[in-house]
């Protein structure tokens, strides 16, 4: 017999008598090599999942709320508004009281005040007009039309200058460097020549062969520089003289 044969042989008595002795209990104490060996290592981690869905706000919490914080920085600010309608005129109210007003004191400044503008009127008219009786008569040193001469000394709450006599008639000559437009026309009816107010004259001094109404468009009077009266197409360009009332 061989070495290997006797060994084999050997093997499978050892093998018998000891299956022999091992009792039930032993068995069930017994596991397989592979099961009852020493734990493996921790493999890596798995790889990370998809974030869920947002879930439902939940309900407030019942404990104490905390403090408001300070107000944030104050904003641009917005495009104005369309205005509104206009809103009804209020009462007129009382008139008001000045308990420290004296008067007599107002009385006589006013009084002070008009004879100051008295005497700025008249320094006015010193250096740039003539007076006669209640009248001064002041040169716009411009030429224009009749209609323009009439606008002009309306403005200042005068009128064309208009001689009533001789003494007038000579301080408005006074007054003019040109001839000058007089406030004298026969527009309404040819030949009657009346002042502004339509009254008839009482004084003329016509140049000798005047008033003969050339081309028949002579319809308004110029104060030539010798003080005589000349009647002339109202759209020609002439000084104005206005006659003020004092």
């Amino acid at each position: 017999m061989s070495l290997f044969s006797s060994f084999l042989l050997l093997l499978l008595s050892v093998s018998t008598s000891h299956s022999e002795t091992v009792s039930n209990e032993d068995v069930r104490m017994t596991c397989p090599v592979i099961a009852c060996g020493s734990p493996g290592l921790n493999g890596f981690p798995g790889k990370d999942g998809h974030d869920g869905a947002k879930g439902e706000k939940g309900e407030p919490g019942e404990g104490l709320r905390g403090l408001q914080g300070p107000p944030g920085k104050l904003g641009p600010p917005g495009p104005p508004g369309t205005p509104g309608t206009q809103g009804a005129v209020g009462p007129k109210g009382d008139p008001g009281e000045c308990p420290v007003c004296d008067s007599s004191k107002a009385n006589r400044e006013g009084e002070s005040l008009q004879t100051e503008l008295e005497q700025i009127k008249k320094w006015i008219f010193f250096f740039f007009g003539k007076k006669v009786g209640k009248k001064f008569f002041v040169s716009s040193n411009e030429k224009m039309s009749f209609d323009r001469a009439k606008a002009l000394c309306a403005q200042f709450q005068a009128s064309v200058a208009t001689p009533k006599n001789a003494e007038e008639n000579r301080a408005i000559k006074n007054a003019a460097h040109e001839a000058a437009f007089l406030g004298i026309t026969d527009e309404e009816n040819e030949g009657q020549f009346v002042d502004m107010t339509g009254r008839a004259l009482t004084y003329t001094n016509w140049k000798h062969g005047e008033p003969n109404n050339a081309n028949s468009e002579e319809d308004c009077v110029t104060l030539l520089s010798d003080g005589k009266w000349n009647d002339i197409s109202c759209s020609v360009s002439s000084e104005v003289v206005c006659e003020f009332s004092v």
